[in-house]
């Protein structure tokens, strides 16, 4: 009796994950089954899943209607730099905030985290300002420097001797930290869309989002040509979630993050 009680619980366990799944999904497949309609089909009532006819020459108008190529290499270039740069600024300084000790250690630490509550809307105009008189504006460094430099001051902490330990103990052992880390960084910036269209006025600039945007004029808005190019720019954001899964998983469960 007990072990049907224990099979039960677990088919309807199961049987909820499922259904919990697919409501998560919803919005996907609908974004999905919306690329391969035509714009006046989008929003029909009540809604059709499976288009009556699919037309996939959405996904070649988004690369011909605008220059997407570029925009998907602007975002690639973008993201793999700070995902590098903070992979690295952020091993160190959390590996000389635990393991090194020197004075004023605490205090730094407190000040770093008390930063964090800060919301970025705040300093954002100050920010521009500043970019504004490095003449960063409008330029990819200067994007890759506000997204990577938060933790280059902390990182300077490390000595050179610590470096070896760094190397070849610590960095091996954090692999699903920084899987964890990877993942968040190449998610936030390869979507990020308010941080590109202050920092770049130039279309030779501009990244997936800014792009995306391009397809909603002033009288009409391609909507499918909206979804078809959403879908697109998720492949590498898949991709990278699947090549860091394993590890992304056991981060999460030893560091306590919850989505």
């Amino acid at each position: 009796m007990v072990q049907q009680t224990k099979i039960g619980v677990r088919i309807f366990q199961y049987i909820l994950l499922i259904a919990l799944t697919l409501i998560t999904l919803l919005p996907l497949i609908w974004m999905l089954s919306a690329s391969f309609k035509l714009s006046t089909e989008v929003f029909s009532n009540p809604i059709r899943w499976i288009p009556e006819t699919f037309h996939w020459d959405n996904y070649l108008k988004i690369w011909e209607k605008v220059d997407f190529a570029l925009f998907t290499k602007n975002s690639a270039k973008l993201t793999i730099l700070v995902t590098i740069i903070q992979l690295f600024t952020c091993s160190f300084a959390a590996y000389g905030f635990t393991k090194c000790k020197f004075p004023g250690r605490d205090t730094l630490f407190l000040c770093y985290v008390a930063t964090i509550a800060i919301p970025w809307q705040i300093f954002m105009l100050p920010q521009y300002i500043m970019m504004q008189k490095f003449n960063l504006v409008d330029s990819h460094l200067g994007y890759v420097l506000l997204s990577s430099n938060e933790l280059l001051e902390a990182a300077r902490i490390d000595g050179l001797s610590e470096y070896g330990i760094y190397f070849r103990i610590v960095l091996p052992l954090a692999k699903p930290a920084m899987a964890t880390l990877a993942i968040f960084t190449f998610v936030n910036v390869w979507n990020d869309f308010m941080g590109p269209m202050i920092y770049f006025n130039s279309e030779s600039n501009k990244t997936i989002p800014l792009g995306i945007r391009m397809f909603v004029g002033q009288y009409s808005t391609d909507y499918q040509l909206i979804m078809a190019a959403s879908v697109g720019s998720l492949i590498p954001v898949i991709i990278m979630y699947a090549f860091c899964q394993r590890y992304f998983v056991q981060g999460i469960a030893s560091s306590g993050l919850k989505g």
